[in-house]
């Protein structure tokens, strides 16, 4: 049998390593940064391939992010799709119990054609960490199906009131939905579409993707295929509740209201992509559009662009955000496979005007762009390579411990998808949670993905932080492992 000293040697050995593994991981995930970094012989090969298509690089990502999940997730949920999904939303928080958080999530489903295209409201069940520090992935289960006249191609929540949603579909009309009181439809072949309780008109033509919605009050902008983008102001409409799930979100009325638009603004020559309001400011907003231009608007002046940025891109542009925390910062996705900054101060009304920075991290166009919630200097960014690249800008320029081919400003990579991750959506109500979807490649058997999940906090915590908590976390391994 083994002796006490020579058991308690042992135990001491071993408690060492567990310690010395933590605090290897938290430095490891610190310096490395982001999940999928590829070893020198790895990026030769690589470079051997760059003519190949992109279809192989997400593959070989994603078997190499498989066997990393475990170090660097809190907590992520894998849900397959029947269909394929264009977007997705987190609505209100409807139970929050110690335990467990239940939430709505707002999804689409685009379908061939032989069902209903429909907009579906799910319950989203977060379970706290345990005593175990150890978190239970989220739970999702349908709630509600409402049947949309026309395949779902972007959701957006009313923040002051989320259960009331804005959808683009193929039509030049935004349709408005009180989520908690549509009826719930069984979407079977030939089922009459569901009824939204307002119609916002005003573009000529069709306005599918671009869909925005100001942080304090009713109003809603869009933008679309004749080139325009439209503000509405819904205030008339709705009744002053907030998020409380029981209270009406329209005032009593008989059949859908048509409502025609306050401003029209023109200014782009061609589709616009994306529309985003300045958080603190519903006079102000931007747009983008296939004519590779970023133009802000400020209704006090007139229809007319207030800025222009006649080449913000070398392509088209999909995607624009506004910094919730800094009003003069400004984010942009194209099909040139980067990810702009701009500031608006160093913006001026002749279309002179560069960004302070790029972000070059994907190797196919960005399809979505998102600021964080939780850092005024953190950003998402989705494309076709199936990647979604969370970026922060306080660290370009920085000296790093991390290989010299990462990115600038890139310090975590999610992998988990195998096709276009088409949309994402911070949770603004459980700090660093994301929600992403993509959809699935023909021999992935189509259909698409669903996923929910929350990078380890050893990640975008301060290092010396991490560190610090580590070393307290010390005394209490050895501790225990004496009293064995």
């Amino acid at each position: 049998m083994e002796s006490e000293v020579a058991a308690t040697t042992r135990r001491e050995a071993e408690t060492q390593a567990t310690y010395i593994g933590l605090k290897t991981r938290a430095r490891t995930l610190q310096l490395n940064n982001w999940s999928v970094s590829a070893s020198p012989q790895q990026q030769r090969s690589t470079e051997k391939k760059k003519k190949s298509r992109h279809k192989p690089t997400v593959d070989s990502n994603y078997s190499q992010w498989k066997t990393l999940v475990p170090i660097l997730y809190d907590s992520l949920s894998n849900h397959s799709l029947v269909w394929p999904c264009l977007s997705c939303r987190w609505g209100p928080q409807f139970e929050q119990a110690s335990s467990k958080n239940q939430q709505r999530l707002y999804l689409t489903e685009q379908t061939d054609g032989s069902v209903p295209n429909t907009l579906v409201v799910a319950n989203c069940e977060a379970v706290k960490k345990q005593l175990n520090g150890e978190a239970c992935s989220p739970f999702v289960k349908k709630y509600k199906t409402i049947i949309h006249p026309g395949e779902v191609n972007r959701i957006r929540e009313l923040p002051q009131n989320s259960k009331i949603v804005a959808t683009h579909t193929d039509s030049p009309d935004v349709l408005i939905w009180d989520t908690e009181t549509q009826p719930d439809r069984h979407a079977v072949l030939g089922a009459p579409h569901s009824r939204p309780d307002l119609i916002l008109t005003g573009h000529q033509d069709n306005a599918e993707f671009a869909l925005a919605m100001f942080p304090t009050e009713p109003f809603v902008l869009s933008g679309g295929k004749d080139k325009s983008v439209v503000l509405w102001s819904i205030q008339d409409h709705i009744t002053t509740a907030g998020t409380d799930s029981k209270s009406p979100g329209f005032r009593k009325k008989t059949g859908s209201y048509s409502v025609g638009p306050r401003g029209v603004y023109h200014g782009h020559e061609d589709t616009v992509e994306d529309v985003a309001f300045c958080p603190s400011s519903s006079q102000q907003f931007c747009s983008v559009g296939d004519d590779s231009c970023l133009i802000l608007w400020d209704v006090r002046t007139g229809t007319c662009p207030a800025m222009k940025v006649e080449k913000a891109h070398d392509a088209d542009l999909h995607c624009v955000d506004w910094n919730p925390h800094d009003n003069n910062l400004i984010l942009t996705g194209s099909a040139d496979n980067t990810v702009h900054l701009f500031d608006r101060r160093n913006l001026t009304s002749n279309g002179v005007g560069s960004p302070i920075y790029k972000f070059e991290g994907h190797k196919a166009p960005v399809l979505s762009v998102q600021w964080s919630p939780d850092k005024s200097s953190v950003f998402g960014s989705s494309a076709e390579d199936g990647l979604l690249n969370i970026w922060d800008y306080d660290r370009v320029g920085k000296k790093s411990a991390r290989s010299p081919n990462s990115p600038a400003g890139l310090f975590f990579q999610h992998a988990g998808h195998r096709d276009n991750v088409v949309d994402f959506h911070w949770n603004v109500l459980e700090p660093w949670t994301i929600v992403s979807v993509s959809g699935n490649c023909e021999s992935n058997g189509g259909g698409g993905t669903l996923q929910i999940w929350r990078m380890s906090d050893l990640i975008y915590r301060p290092e010396d932080e991490v560190l610090t908590e580590l070393e307290n976390f010390k005394s209490q391994v050895f501790s225990c492992a004496f009293k064995l």
